[in-house]
């Protein structure tokens, strides 16, 4: 069996403050976009959006309804320049929630967090 990831979705509480974050502060393209459900071109891997609501009433799973922060993931989006990208996103508004570090093996590595507590973690390839 071979298993290709082709995309990852958040369940957020609300899509007009995650679509402003992944689109506008960001600036990760739009791709499609159906109702509540939203694609961002992030490379070969599709970052998704949809509203908990929507989700629970497609798949009729168990989702919770209040925005409840997960700490057991994090998306990582690779930069030219970690502190350049931490700035800007300060300067909007966006919670720094670890400022850049270099790590003992090179790589930049800073954290912030989405609107619904999602992890961010913004980094270099090294």
């Amino acid at each position: 069996m071979k298993l290709t990831m082709k995309y990852i979705i958040l369940y957020v509480s609300d899509l007009n403050q995650s679509l402003i974050f992944y689109r506008d502060l960001l600036g990760l393209p739009v791709i499609m976009q159906q109702g509540t459900y939203i694609e961002f071109k992030t490379g070969e891997t599709i970052l998704s959006i949809n509203t908990r609501e929507d989700v629970k009433e497609i798949t009729g799973l168990s989702v919770p309804v209040k925005n409840v922060s997960s700490q057991t993931f994090e998306l990582g989006f690779v930069v030219e320049d970690v502190a350049l990208t931490i700035d800007f996103l300060r300067q909007r508004g966006v919670t720094i929630l670890k400022k850049p570090v270099v790590k003992p093996w090179g790589q930049t590595v800073a954290y912030v967090e989405d609107p619904d507590g999602h992890f961010i973690e913004i980094c270099t390839t090294v």
